[in-house]
């Protein structure tokens, strides 16, 4: 039983953290908000019912997901806590009801304030002397990142406060993208072929953690809506309506909206009418926030390790409407993938017309048997993405047929593949001009071939005036052909170029990387380079030899054969060799001497003194073997901060936990282990 458990436990882990990190850091959910509600309640309930299996990196214990490497850290000095959900009357009583017992007396009176909630990014605002310094993002709810430079070109964030204010002051808010320039956004991006955003919620988190070529349409476009202090209460403030009419009087659009409800009948009472004009807002509202009302009475409830005991986010049911499937056509993202997408006879939902929605792969149109000419379910899952709930299958016309994702990418005709385990269905070709750009971008970036200048906006200008058709083209730009271009100068020029022609003399594990061959990133493009020394052999390599080498397997065996089996992607390497792209050729690493000979590691998490790529280089020369994936040969398993589902496939083999000092003893050490 508790096995059983322990495992269902590891799957929501997994789950959870990697869908905080596509909602936080990638801003690409796949779920709803209600459909990941439903996996934190039943993580949550299984922890509390089995403490003794909570895992130490339970996603039930942070806030987010932890920042990214582009961004400077900023750890706030009161957490930014994550609110826990009531889904209807009877939760939101319930609160109700332990907020009054915690408190002492269940008789006693508890005066609440209601806000709306909105669906943005939470960012804090820190203010010394009245002066704005910095600006984070929510992050983990611990360390977030400096997003100051970003923050700073919306009008609606005071550079300075308007009256008086204590010496350092934490203000908490969202940055929102109102509906309205929402669309004004997508219709510009439309007319420049650019995807749309997908809702405003992704559109204003993206904005805020752009690195290059900043959007600063889209950045002027944010509005920031404060809503609480994290510190710099100031004195004779004792409540938290007092805090949000201080945060007005400092120059903070608080909006109107919200109200001081003397109990649960009253909080009802405010949700349902905020509900009932969720679609008269300007800005996407996903629930109202309930909060005790007195800030001492806060203090005295406290908080838990993720949210505070003193606040709830009650939230809005998400809305249905019936429509008819009229088609289901592929569409090719920027990865090459193949997304079912259904067509819909135009219905509004949410205060929104749909009329496309994503059925995500093959195995969710199976699933839920959609067919052409079905009648649907939709709702907006979370009130963002279009979702198809179900068929209606009393309603389905006769003679219809089942769906099938085509075997030929319906842009570049060529032949799509789905590696075994995988549930994603791909177009395999490097210059599909569905994802020429997005692989331009990888192979420019710092972990490929690392071409400076290389950004968004020229990657964009050189697909759309077709100097690049395909990507080996990148390496046969010319100072002519560049200098037509927007914003190319001659300096500028001088310099692409120059950062082409070190691109080209590269390693091979770094060309590989450039490649983008599905699940070769650095750590296996690494085992390949050791393993065959030059391209090659590699090329001549069937999946029973890749599958030998420790920390490949068979996944990413069958994703390499069948990359360089594609006639048009072999030709492309070969053109890319052509152009001059080349490295030194490798002896393979032979690892017996040194006090680590004949181990084998796995590194998962953030290593305090060393980074990833030291610790590897140092347990190479050290004699032992760092690979991707954990298996029952790994020796050991290092673990830093924040580790992922390695560690939890560790324990499941019973292997060896390590932490750095550990590691590091180990390699000075002349012992064997």
């Amino acid at each position: 039983m508790s096995d059983r458990i322990r495992r269902r436990i590891d799957v929501l882990c997994r789950e959870l953290e990697r869908h905080n990190r596509l909602y936080y850091l990638e801003d690409a959910p796949e779920l709803s908000d209600a459909d990941y509600d439903r996996l934190f309640r039943e993580l949550h309930e299984l922890e509390a019912t089995h403490p003794e299996l909570r895992r130490p990196d339970s996603p039930a214990l942070r806030v987010g997901a932890p920042p990214d490497d582009g961004f400077a850290e900023v750890h706030h000095q009161v957490p930014m806590l994550s609110l826990d959900n009531a889904m209807n009357n009877e939760d939101m009583r319930a609160f109700d009801e332990r907020i009054r017992r915690e408190l002492g007396d269940e008789e006693v009176a508890v005066t609440y304030v209601g806000e709306p909630k909105l669906d943005g990014a939470g960012v804090e605002l820190i203010y010394e002397r009245g002066v704005l310094r910095v600006g984070a993002t929510r992050g983990d709810g611990r360390v977030g990142e400096d997003v100051t430079a970003n923050l700073r070109k919306s009008a609606s964030i005071p550079l300075s406060l308007k009256t008086d204010s204590p010496a350092r002051v934490s203000v908490r808010g969202e940055v929102t993208l109102p509906i309205a320039r929402f669309v004004r956004l997508n219709r510009a991006r439309l007319a420049r072929g650019q995807e749309p955003f997908a809702n405003p919620r992704n559109a204003a988190a993206g904005a805020l953690r752009q690195l290059h070529d900043h959007d600063v349409h889209r950045l002027r476009a944010l509005e920031f809506r404060a809503y609480a202090l994290g510190e710099g209460v100031p004195t004779g403030v004792t409540t938290q309506s007092e805090i949000l009419e201080q945060l007005a009087a400092w120059g903070f659009h608080v909006g109107d909206d919200w109200e001081i409800c003397a109990d649960a009948d009253a909080v009802i009472a405010f949700h349902e009418k905020t509900l009932a004009g969720r679609n008269d807002r300007a800005i996407e509202t996903d629930g109202t926030v309930i909060k005790v009302d007195r800030l001492d009475q806060q203090a005295e409830l406290g908080s838990l390790s993720r949210s505070p005991r003193w606040a709830i986010a009650f939230k809005f049911p998400a809305q249905r409407e019936h429509t008819i499937v009229e088609d289901i056509f592929a569409s090719v993202g920027r990865t090459g993938a193949l997304t079912p997408v259904a067509k819909l006879q135009p219905i509004r939902v949410g205060g929104v017309t749909v009329s496309n929605a994503s059925l995500h792969n093959q195995d969710e149109v199976d699933r839920k048997d959609v067919r052409v000419g079905d009648t649907v379910v939709i709702q907006r899952a979370g009130d963002v993405i279009p979702q198809v709930v179900n068929v209606v299958t009393k309603k389905r016309p006769k003679r219809t047929r089942r769906f099938r994702l085509p075997k030929r990418c319906p842009v570049c005709q060529s032949e799509t593949v789905r590696l075994e385990g995988e549930a994603v269905t791909r177009c395999p070709n490097l210059d599909c001009p569905a994802q020429l750009k997005n692989n331009l971008r990888h192979l420019g970036s710092r972990a490929a071939l690392d071409v400076e200048g290389l950004g968004e906006k020229l990657i964009d200008q050189l697909v759309e005036q077709r100097l690049v058709v395909r990507l080996s083209d990148v390496f046969a730009l010319s100072e002519k052909l560049l200098l037509e271009l927007e914003r190319m100068g001659a300096k500028s020029v001088e310099n692409l170029l120059a950062s082409i022609e070190r691109a080209k003399h590269t390693t091979l594990s770094r060309f590989l990387v450039a490649l983008g061959i599905q699940h070769v990133g650095g750590t296996v493009a690494d085992l390949l380079s050791e393993r065959f020394g030059d391209l090659d052999p590699l090329l001549a390599a069937d999946r029973e030899l890749l599958e030998a080498i420790e920390g490949v397997g068979p996944t990413i065996a069958e994703a390499v054969v069948t990359f360089f089996a594609d006639e048009r992607n072999a030709a492309e390497v070969t053109r890319l060799r052509e152009l001059g792209g080349g490295w030194e050729i490798q002896t393979p690493r032979v690892a017996s001497e040194g006090p680590l000979a004949g181990k084998t590691f796995v590194l998962t998490g953030s290593l305090a003194d060393l980074t990833r790529a030291e610790a590897k280089a140092r347990i190479q020369d050290s004699g032992g073997k760092v690979t991707a994936s954990v298996s029952k040969k790994t020796d050991y398993v290092v673990a830093g901060t924040d580790p992922g589902s390695k560690l939890a496939k560790a324990r499941e083999f019973k292997l060896e936990v390590i932490d750095e000092a550990r590691l590091i003893e180990l390699l000075e050490s002349p012992a064997e282990h």
